[in-house]
């Protein structure tokens, strides 16, 4: 669910005419399975997509494709996990469920990176949703990708 405090921020950043060139957020990015099957998707997307959750999401709608394309290629040259990438409209369920949406909502181009939380996280937001299901280890090494994916994007300019 997006946060208010990102609302006001995307609002007062576009009433200010500011150039921002592109919002990325991590929305639950710590648990991954290998078993087939561990991985859902709203309907029609399992067809294109893993049926194992062993993987980390790029998910922006149309206005950020050129943004989540330049992202996902900097992020597999550096990541030692694998990634998927989709464009899609903010109706599926899932695709507008964090701060990227404030941001879509001022017309700036971002994209969320997820585990896909409650398509593949039987935990998600229950009393069960402890540390100890979280991989750190494989978490680590999406936040280190993410991080070298922002310094080369840094470095290039605009996406």
């Amino acid at each position: 669910m997006p946060s208010i405090f990102q609302l006001v921020y995307a609002n007062r950043s576009a009433e200010k005419g500011e150039k921002i060139v592109g919002m990325m957020t991590l929305e639950t990015i710590g648990y991954f399975r290998d078993e087939p099957g561990s991985q859902h998707y709203p309907a029609l997307i399992n067809f294109f997509y893993p049926d194992k959750g062993n993987f980390i999401a790029f998910v922006g709608n149309l206005s950020s494709r050129r943004l989540l394309r330049k992202a996902i290629d900097i992020f597999r040259k550096h990541a030692t996990i694998p990634s998927e990438g989709a464009v899609l409209p903010a109706w599926i369920p899932g695709v507008d469920w964090s701060d990227h949406w404030s941001f879509w909502e001022n017309g700036y181009p971002a994209i969320m990176i997820t585990d896909t939380a409650p398509y593949r996280y039987p935990y998600y937001h229950t009393a069960q949703d402890t540390p100890d299901k979280i991989d750190y280890e494989k978490m680590t090494r999406v936040v280190l990708s993410v991080q070298k994916m922002l310094e080369v994007l840094a470095y290039q300019g605009k996406p």
